[in-house]
């Protein structure tokens, strides 16, 4: 059998847990990650990619069970803000000035532009694990939440599992890189989400006379 191989940096803090449960490793922390829970899902898929890329797992397997994974723990997600999330809200949103007409707003503009979102998010940690929620919560239509949700863990996952298939020793700089720019890219995806958010606003404002 491949010998295993040594993973840098953070990616060592799953190797124990990789060592022991392979595949199901993988899953259930992508479950975990997407469904809202702060686990290392990211990290576990990078380095089951390396363990393929190893030889010690099959690289088609770690994809297919990390996709499958994901838009499971996104559903859970959804789930729970759509059944638990809007009566929250309502409940305790007072304290912090979110009216029900102001919910009503965000819930419009989130099912009108939450498409992009739920894609992009993906690549955003901490907006991977809260946009399953946050479209439950807003009431996205749930077989469009599914089909974005897939579409985002594809691209997500054949984007890291090619990464750490092929990066072999190299994973740390590509690694550092990669999470560097990922910062800038929610910059711009919050500046993104502002400007849609204030055209929304100014667009339903009732016209003088």
């Amino acid at each position: 059998m491949a010998a295993r191989p040594v993973l840098p940096g953070v990616l060592a803090s799953v190797a124990p847990v990789l060592d022991h449960y392979g595949y199901l490793a993988v899953a259930g922390l992508l479950v975990l990650e997407n469904l809202g829970l702060p686990v290392p899902g990211e990290t576990v898929l990078i380095a089951g990619s390396l363990y393929a890329g190893a030889g010690q797992l099959n690289i088609a397997a770690v994809g297919v069970l990390a996709v499958a994974a994901s838009v499971t723990g996104s559903c859970i997600g959804y789930a729970i803000g759509r059944f638990g999330g809007r009566a929250l809200v309502e409940r305790f949103g007072r304290y912090v000035l979110l009216t029900g007409e102001r919910l009503d707003k965000a819930e419009a503009f989130f099912d009108h532009r939450g498409g992009v979102i739920i894609v992009i998010a993906r690549f955003i940690d901490g907006l991977r694990q809260a946009a399953g929620i946050i479209a439950g919560t807003a009431e996205m239509r749930f077989t469009r939440f599914v089909a974005l949700t897939t579409l985002g863990a594809v691209l997500w996952v054949a984007t890291w599992a090619s990464v750490g298939y092929l990066a072999g020793d190299h994973i740390t700089v590509i690694y550092r890189e990669v999470t560097r720019y990922s910062l800038f890219a929610l910059v711009a995806m919050a500046l993104l989400a502002a400007g849609l958010v204030v055209r929304y606003l100014l667009r339903r404002r009732p016209r003088p006379g």
